[in-house]
């Protein structure tokens, strides 16, 4: 199966709650929506129950993406403590609307040495784990996000190591991301078939990716950073070839347009693999 969607509520949607949006994404044949607790987690339970039941009445597939408030780097316990809660709590509400991903971009090495971070990270995420089964949740995984910075822990072996080591843990591949940090890696089909590759020995059931494109920079010392999200058209990257190489694959795919223009490159996503001959 291949899910698209925008992450939040579509742009066209007049009504700007979850539950509307849930609809005009039916509505746009659409089957994916990435609820956005990017600032805060202002949904309740209750609420996040009602989500739930609609979009699996509508067909649609959800996942949550935690606040950017996050840094399981921090030396600080305060913080690392206020960033596990914000997880937590995304997750808790994921459970609630049967949503299987909470989305977080995991921190920054700051001072750490990238080995000294990832181990970091991995001991956040193991805590949270077990504090997820003491409270009854389960079928949510924490999805760590691959990240376009070099100052972001986040790059797709990192990840990966992550998810091979703490259980519950999955990758969230950032296609853009990705591009902008390896300086426009993605220049055809098979760029992409080595990410996969990548992945394999993950054996994952399903994959949670995000799409759009994006400016990137490139620093002093010669390594690519992103700037700004860009729409599909601007091709940085190119998503037709990867629309071939999941159709080859046959890859249970999510994926999330955190486009400038939502649900639009959502539907330009649907039409690329319609034109591959993929009926949704």
């Amino acid at each position: 199966m291949i899910y698209l969607g925008p992450a939040g509520v579509p742009i066209s949607c007049e009504e700007r709650t979850t539950l509307a949006g849930i609809e005009c994404t039916a509505k746009l044949k659409l089957n994916a929506l990435e609820c956005e607790f990017v600032r805060q987690v202002g949904m309740g339970n209750e609420m996040a129950r009602q989500v739930g039941e609609l979009a699996e009445k509508l067909g649609v597939r959800l996942s949550v993406h935690c606040p950017y408030f996050v840094n399981l780097c921090s030396q600080e316990k305060e913080k690392l403590k206020a960033s596990k809660k914000r997880i937590l709590d995304s997750v808790e509400r994921a459970h609630f609307m049967h949503a299987d991903v909470a989305v977080f971009h995991a921190g920054f090495y700051g001072e750490l040495s990238p080995d000294d971070a990832l181990d970091a990270i991995k001991r956040a995420c193991a805590e949270m784990v077990d504090e997820m089964a003491s409270s009854g949740i389960n079928g949510v995984n924490l999805g760590l996000e691959t990240m376009g910075k070099q100052s972001t822990f986040g790059t797709t072996g990192e990840i990966i190591s992550v998810c091979r080591e703490v259980k519950n843990c999955v990758p969230v591949v950032d296609w853009a991301h990705i591009n902008c940090r390896y300086l426009g890696i993605f220049k055809g089909q098979e760029d992409y078939r080595k990410i996969f590759d990548q992945l394999a020995p993950l054996k994952l059931e399903h994959l949670h990716t995000h799409a759009t494109c994006a400016e990137c920079t490139v620093t002093k010392s010669g390594f690519g950073n992103e700037r700004r999200h860009l729409t599909l058209d601007a091709k940085k990257p190119d998503y037709e070839p990867l629309v071939k190489e999941i159709l080859r694959r046959k890859v249970d795919i999510t994926m999330i347009s955190e486009s400038p223009v939502l649900e639009q490159d959502a539907l330009v996503l649907k039409k690329m693999f319609e034109k591959y001959g993929y009926r949704f």
